[in-house]
């Protein structure tokens, strides 16, 4: 037997380093070859990486949030055969270990995340967890805190359960579900006055490492907020007529065809309305100081993922029609969401559209995605009384929320666009006609 060093090789985009985002294996699995080892985050996607050699898994070099180097080893594998050269297999890195100060309590810097991963850092797990074999009923030692998923301690604060008791069975006595379910069917939880737990005051505060898609995001935001001149401008539009054409169209070729959603109809107003405006279609490389104005409408759809915020781009939405664009938007959605969106898919786009659906509010001020300059944001659809032709009628009402580059933009050009945009949404027959 031998041991093979698979090294981190390069995923394109000129990145010399990528992240480690998931891990498909662990230390002791059998793996085949093709099987995927690991996730690794680039700007723009999570690319998954698979084993080019059938064998053992040995070492994994790294955690989720750390940061590999191209060319550097990631996974030893022991295999049929020499595998790699003695030589070749580097020794893994010693970490670092500091002795507890018994009386101090540990610094934790600021907060930065909102969103939490499953578990927590094994580093941070104190030495006495990872060795406890706690008994039912017998409290933790002062200190220690119990390891345990967000969703396990929501569960265990709705039951009244103090984990401070319950034995967990997972990685470094990690509390479970399952911990939980045993621990309430034994009978030996010490419950919290029902009465009361709700308004006990919660003191605990959680250290949550940003990592993985959710960095990418912050950074991304970050950058926009900071070098773009965000202008936002919002108009409401009445879509009664819009909405009775799209059921009508459901009604009659949904089934053959596909339902559509208002997304396909606002992408035809935008692709419409670029022409007469094409100074809203550009993306601006600002640190060459280069404009680039598309005839083509690559829209950025922006969509919610469980790793958190991707735009998938319809290519080319000026040349499809409502069917055939709300099909490539289902289609991207659901790669998006099931992470097997491709990196070209992920990329290109010269405007977004962002949409939260029913829970779209009445006004949002959507972020600019760099390097584009404008972005329209779809706000939810709601009946109210309007006053048309002198007479109070109920119609549909929604808002577009958009946003632009003031370095490229000009207010009165922005207000230009959207009421373009309008007059088509009020007026359905346009979106055929140019």
């Amino acid at each position: 037997m031998g041991r093979f060093v698979f090294k981190l090789p390069d995923i394109g985009e000129g990145i010399a380093e990528s992240e480690i985002a998931q891990w498909r294996v662990k230390v002791g699995d059998v793996i085949a070859e093709d099987q995927p080892l690991v996730d690794m985050l680039t700007d723009k996607a999570a690319v998954e990486i698979s084993s080019p050699v059938s064998g053992k898994i040995l070492e994994l070099r790294g955690k989720e949030g750390d940061m590999a180097p191209v060319g550097g080893p990631l996974v030893i594998i022991e295999v049929e055969g020499e595998g790699t050269p003695e030589a070749d297999v580097p020794a893994a890195p010693v970490p670092k270990v500091a002795a507890p100060a018994p009386a101090a309590k540990p610094e934790v810097s600021a907060p930065t995340a909102v969103i939490a991963p499953e578990s927590p850092e094994p580093a941070s797990v104190p030495i006495a967890i990872v060795a406890s074999a706690i008994a039912p009923g017998v409290p933790r030692a002062a200190g220690e805190k119990p390891l345990a998923s967000p969703a396990v301690r929501k569960r265990a604060q709705d039951l009244g359960i103090a984990l401070q008791y319950v034995p967990g069975s997972g990685p470094a006595g990690q509390i479970t579900h399952a911990d939980l379910d045993g621990f309430i069917a034994r009978g030996t939880a010490p419950v919290a006055n029902p009465a009361s737990s709700a308004l006990a005051p919660r003191t605990s505060v959680e250290p949550i490492k940003v990592i993985g898609m959710r960095r990418k995001i912050a950074e991304a935001m970050q950058r926009s907020k900071q070098r773009i001149p965000h202008f936002a401008y919002v108009e409401e539009v009445d879509v009664t007529e819009l909405e009775s054409l799209r059921n009508k169209l459901n009604a009659d070729y949904g089934k053959e065809r596909g339902k559509l959603t208002l997304l396909p109809f606002l992408v035809r107003a935008l692709a419409n309305a670029i022409v007469r405006y094409p100074q809203v279609n550009v993306t601006f490389d600002d640190d060459a100081g280069i404009a680039y104005r598309h005839a083509a409408l690559h829209i950025g759809i922006a969509t919610q993922t469980p790793n958190g915020l991707v735009v998938p781009v319809v290519r080319h939405a000026e040349a499809m029609d409502l069917w055939q664009c709300s099909a490539e938007i289902r289609r991207l959605a659901t790669a998006a969401r099931e992470g097997k969106a491709k990196r070209e898919e992920l990329s290109g786009s010269t405007m977004t559209i962002t949409s939260l659906g029913a829970l779209g509010g009445i006004v949002t001020t959507p972020v600019i995605n760099a390097p584009e300059v404008a972005i329209v944001g779809v706000n939810k659809m709601v009946e109210r009384p309007m006053v048309r032709a002198g007479q109070v009628v109920i119609r549909t009402m929604m808002n577009l929320s958009s946003c632009f580059d003031h370095r490229m933009v000009d207010g009165y050009n922005a207000a230009e666009f959207i009421q373009d945009v309008r007059g088509q949404l009020e007026h359905p027959a346009t979106l055929f006609v140019g």
